[in-house]
């Protein structure tokens, strides 16, 4: 969200234009990524990985997950209710929003201190995995973007959202999906190594690079 902000920050000092309903691809894709993760984790357990029972018992376990759930009842409450039921809530969402963000960062940076011991785990591979991961990222982001016909602003914010790694909505998801993940680990990777790429390199690349696809 935070990398997707400054990308939308960047075009506008730029003066390009980009399409409304990307900020709806925005958190549509945290489902995907919420759903990739867990499938990853799920299969790598011994009693999920070659009956099929086992993989009717996994997608189920997926697909029936709290966060999911949840994520995709707002998109539907909110596609229901329209602008009238977002005006009757956004004093409870919209507004403090903010400082509830600060508070779940403060929590997740607590974590992070408790098991500081764990980052002796953060090897090299996974640190150069935090910068060759968001480069895939955009590459499939800028061919779907050429593939589908997307304008520059458009595509350009589409490909950071592809390069990008949430270290909010999908942290908090795989916190309470799954407690024995290393917080010392995945999100240092994702807050101190993807964020700053993207951030300081990544965005004024992808902006290049889809200016020169797309034009």
């Amino acid at each position: 969200m935070v990398t997707f902000a400054t990308a939308a920050a960047f075009l506008n000092t730029n003066e390009i234009v980009y399409a409304g309903y990307i900020v709806a691809i925005l958190a549509l894709m945290e489902a995907p990524a919420i759903l990739s993760g867990l499938f990853i984790a799920h299969r790598a357990t011994p009693k999920t990985q070659t009956h099929v029972s086992e993989q009717k018992k996994l997608a189920r376990e997926i697909f029936t997950n709290g966060a999911i759930l949840l994520l995709f009842g707002s998109f539907l409450i909110g596609w229901i209710t329209g602008q009238h039921g977002m005006d009757k809530v956004e004093g409870f969402l919209s507004t403090p929003f903010q400082g509830i963000l600060c508070l779940f960062l403060l929590d997740m940076g607590l974590l992070v201190a408790k098991s500081l011991h764990q980052i002796r785990a953060l090897t090299l591979p996974l640190i150069l995995f935090g910068l060759y991961m968001p480069l895939i990222g955009a590459t499939i982001g800028l061919s779907t973007s050429h593939i589908i016909g997307l304008d520059i602003g458009t595509g350009t914010l589409f490909t950071v959202l592809c390069a990008s790694a949430s270290y909010i909505a999908v942290p908090a998801a795989m916190r309470l999906a799954l407690p024995e993940a290393k917080a010392a680990i995945y999100l240092p990777m994702s807050l101190a190594i993807t964020f700053p790429f993207n951030i300081s390199l990544g965005i004024p690349l992808y902006y290049t690079l889809t200016k020169i696809l797309l034009s």
